[in-house]
């Protein structure tokens, strides 16, 4: 007989291949994602700053996922970040650099601005590198191994399996209200409309909630999740971990060098 194929439909898989870091134990790279986020978000000194960025992206091809994957989410981020880049010269007080007629582009504004991209890039890459490829389960199993409640992961699980659920029954919802000629406008009855799906899928969301807490516990839930257990730890767990620690002090110290 020969190989079945791939089953279409079903369950939505939302990891992403991680290459080599997908070796490494999910509690390690939750802590090391943890510790540099919180060191990249410190920074002050733009020489500080850039070097992260660079750190990042080196990051990012050290733990081999997918590039491609990586310019689509940083085309969202940098959507956000040019309007920054345009918006905060002009409206932070400072020495002015550049005068158009009324307009005054500030030194203060442009550094700010400035910061803030090197540091979003930075977040964006590491926390790609580290957790692009960890499935919500995956990532549950970590925080409850570092210390997190067990009800506060149970809650993450649960809605990392429901959202897309919802998402799905308010596009059926719009679908209707499309095929009953339905026309979004600044009108009251647009708003009345809009008001009326919002509580149309609160409605149904709790009543699938409902239903769904009737058939856990008739499979004998007991309030914790057989899912939420130990799990095998990979390789490298302690070396990420002391590695990240070590980073995350090397970029504090250099913000903070004289």
């Amino acid at each position: 007989m020969g190989q079945r194929p791939p089953r279409q439909g079903g369950q939505v898989t939302i990891a992403l291949d991680s290459g080599k870091a997908d070796r490494i134990d999910s509690r390690a790279r939750l802590f090391a994602a943890l510790v540099l986020l919180l060191a990249i978000t410190s920074l002050r000194g733009l020489p500080a700053q850039a070097v992260a960025a660079g750190a990042g992206l080196l990051l990012v091809l050290a733990a081999g996922p997918p590039l491609a994957a990586l310019a689509r989410r940083l085309l969202h981020v940098e959507g956000f970040l040019v309007l920054l880049l345009l918006m905060l010269p002009l409206t932070v007080a400072g020495t002015p650099l550049v005068t158009l007629g009324p307009l005054a582009l500030s030194e203060a504004g442009l550094l700010r601005a400035l910061s803030i991209v090197l540091k979003v890039n930075a977040a964006v890459m590491v926390a790609y590198a580290l957790l692009g490829g960890l499935d919500p389960l995956r990532i549950g199993h970590g925080a409850r191994r570092l210390g997190l409640p067990l009800r506060f992961v149970q809650l993450f699980l649960f809605t990392t399996r429901y959202i897309e659920i919802y998402r799905g029954e308010i596009r059926r919802l719009r679908e209707a209200m499309r095929a009953r000629a339905f026309v979004p406008r600044t009108s009251l009855h647009s708003f009345r409309s809009f008001g009326n799906l919002a509580g149309m899928v609160l409605l149904r969301a709790l009543d699938r909630a409902s239903r769904v807490e009737e058939a856990m516990r008739c499979r004998a839930f007991d309030g914790r999740l057989p899912a939420i257990g130990p799990e095998e730890a990979g390789r490298g767990g302690p070396a990420a971990m002391a590695l990240a620690v070590a980073a995350a002090l090397a970029l504090v110290t250099l913000d903070h060098w004289p």
